[in-house]
């Protein structure tokens, strides 16, 4: 296996604000999958991914309206991409060891929670 191009320490970072912004969210519940830290409400929502089977890359695998992969990858396909296993059902794969800007991650997760949130907790969201 190639050796990643990131630190632990930049493992650390990315993971620790992935979990700040997600567990900003109502209801929201942080608990490992198929190995790696998700984040759920009632429903998955975000995988935080540390090298997943070697690929290389730090990154989070969000939940995607339809439509939104595909123009993010055709866009920028050094930062965004479609992840194994999820990535056939519209989920967009976000890189974290590259220039990240966290604002727009923090919309992506966002929008990956509007996904799958019931209504009264998106209430709740548009409430505050």
């Amino acid at each position: 296996m190639a050796e990643v191009p990131y630190s632990s320490a930049d493992v650390d970072r990315a993971l620790g604000e992935v979990r700040r912004i997600a567990t900003a969210l109502p209801e929201v519940t942080e608990r490992p999958s198929h190995g790696a830290p998700t984040f759920f409400v009632k429903k998955s929502f975000v995988m935080f991914q540390d090298d997943h089977h070697g690929d290389g890359r730090l990154a989070i695998w969000c939940k995607a309206a339809p439509g939104v992969q595909e123009s993010m990858v055709d866009l920028e396909p050094e930062r965004f991409f479609r992840p194994p296993y999820v990535g056939v059902n519209g989920w967009l794969g976000v890189r974290l060891d590259v220039d990240v800007d966290w604002d727009e991650v923090e919309a992506i997760i966002e929008d990956a929670y509007r996904c799958v949130a019931p209504k009264r907790l998106l209430a709740e969201l548009d409430d505050c």
